[in-house]
């Protein structure tokens, strides 16, 4: 296990000349050599300077975390057995794991349900959201998954309405939450608007209940992965203007003549647009929550991030307390958007260290006999062991897991397999399943029957990408519950995973595996 210093990433285009020979405490060549071009993180920051806090190539990648944790979900496994059944009759003729049920119902009057125990807790304003929107929205739709609208998506759009500070109208966040709307079937799925400090100020939360016909709205203390708010880069200095005015920070200052004339010469190419960061407080909550729900709020969730344990503490006593539908708590180590990229590895409680402290705090208020919301965890999770090790660790709180970095990635595959169909270049490792789309795309069948030809035919490739990505994931995590002999998801429980080392024993609180059973193997070993 490394948790070395990174001096170099493929996140920031960096490299160190002595790839073979590093200082693992600064992370620096271990000969550093007068006359380097530099092409490491310190090196590049000799002529980029704060440039190489972020990740790149800007605006077409997600990024992560990079740092190895002592403890993280690989620390656990699933454990199996050949007795009985939960949840379905014992019968083997029954207990199939296509059987497996995956529904799950959350929400104060149990009016959101999902196909799938996942959702995506926030894609916002970036390029890469916006870009792959389609892909997304129209999957998840189709899928019956939950999507939130991340934050700035109303400040970042040139053509949006705004009067006295208030929006009024939007192009991109209406053609977002319509997207989904118009590929919902059966009444599965939610989309979701999340809200920033700038958002709020904006009135989008209210916009979109009113407006735009959205049941579900999402408060968000500060990041995920990331210590401060988003941050993306402007390359036109009428839009950095525009936002300033909209009540964005932006660096340089767009409306200094000095900067101006700096921006004009070329001698820098792009503004930084970043965020404020929220200020909670008891008193401030009560009052969001009130206007909400005054202002038609059917659902109402909030979103925290990797913060100091008190800060969970707040989050879900707020969260008990306010009758919130569902909570998200999002731990360092994940990732998605365009933010500082040390501070992904460097910042926060990774992800098992805070779902255990999250959990613990769960249990604390339901012995006492607190309401406790449904819980989502979010932080690295991207294949179904991942999905299935986070809702059992949280059990019995824990209901959807979130993912949008693999999410994305799926999309972002099946656009790219599209353009390479109607191009005619598609690489050898795709071509040889086939040559269109009814081909290679193995949900393509039963998408075409469900649908008709005509829909079918309408749908983007990033859609069926992600279709076909979430049907895997279903698959496999049947697989698992049915092996573990849980054919619901209300069947699940901490005992279904082990820890395999004692020190995730200890900061999970899951059995250590050479402990568990003790006392039914020595019954069993008796009778």
């Amino acid at each position: 296990m490394s948790l070395s210093s990174i001096n170099a990433s493929a996140a920031t285009l960096t490299k160190n000349r002595t790839e073979g020979s590093v200082a693992p405490s600064s992370g620096m060549c271990v000969t550093c050599v007068d006359g380097c071009i530099g092409m490491c993180e310190i090196g590049k920051s000799a002529y980029r300077g704060h440039e190489v806090i972020y990740p790149q190539p800007f605006g077409v990648i997600t990024t992560a975390g990079e740092k190895e944790y002592p403890v993280d979900y690989s620390h656990f496994n699933i454990m199996g057995s050949t007795v009985g059944a939960y949840g379905i009759e014992a019968d083997s003729d029954k207990a199939i794991f296509p059987a497996v049920d995956l529904e799950v119902v959350i929400g104060n009057d149990k009016g959101i349900k999902f196909r799938y125990p996942w959702i995506i807790p926030g894609i916002g304003s970036t390029n890469i959201a916006k870009q792959n929107w389609e892909g997304v929205a129209i999957g998840s739709a189709l899928a019956g998954t939950g999507l939130t609208i991340g934050e700035n998506v109303v400040g970042m759009d040139p053509e949006a309405v705004i009067k006295n500070h208030r929006v009024v109208d939007t192009v991109d966040l209406k053609h977002r939450v319509q997207l989904y709307k118009d590929h919902q079937r059966d009444g599965y799925g939610a989309i979701i608007v999340q809200a920033n400090i700038e958002d709020t100020r904006l009135g989008v939360h209210e916009y979109a209940i009113e407006k735009l016909g959205v049941e579900c709205v999402e408060l968000k203390w500060g990041q995920g992965a990331k210590s401060i708010g988003g941050e993306v880069k402007i390359r036109d200095l009428e839009k950095a203007q525009m936002l300033q005015e909209r009540g964005y920070i932006l660096l340089p200052d767009p409306s200094d003549p000095v900067v101006i004339n700096a921006f004009e010469r070329g001698a820098f190419k792009e503004f930084e647009r970043h965020s404020r960061v929220g200020m909670v407080s008891e008193e401030l909550f009560a009052k969001r929550i009130e206007e909400l729900r005054k202002a038609g709020a059917r659902y109402i969730s909030l979103k925290t991030g990797a913060y100091r344990p008190a800060d969970l503490a707040l989050a879900i006593s707020f969260a008990s307390k306010y009758e919130l539908d569902y909570l998200t708590v999002d731990g360092a180590g994940g990732g998605t958007g365009m933010s500082p990229w040390r501070m992904m590895n460097e910042w926060g409680i990774p992800a098992v260290y805070l779902h255990s402290l999250l959990h613990n705090y769960a249990k604390y208020l339901a012995d006492k006999g607190r309401y406790v919301p449904p819980l989502i965890l979010a932080g690295g999770f991207s294949l179904e062991d991942h999905i299935f090790k986070g809702l059992a660790l949280g059990s019995p709180f824990v209901k959807l897991i979130g993912m949008a970095r693999s999410p994305l990635a799926a999309a972002m595959v099946g656009k790219t397999i599209g353009r390479a169909i109607n191009d005619h270049q598609l690489p050898v490792y795709i071509e040889r399943f086939g040559q269109s789309r009814d081909e290679i795309f193995i949900t393509a069948a039963s998408l075409r029957r469900e649908l008709g030809d005509t829909e079918f035919e309408k749908l983007p490739t990033g859609a069926i990408g992600l279709y076909t990505y979430y049907e895997r994931l279903a698959h496999g995590l049947r697989q698992l519950l049915a092996g573990a002999r849980k054919f619901s998801l209300e069947q699940t429980s901490r005992d279904d995973i082990v820890a395999l080392t004692e020190e995730a024993a200890k900061v999970s609180g899951i059995q250590y595996v050479l402990d568990v059973d003790k006392d039914r193997v020595e019954g069993i070993l008796n009778g």
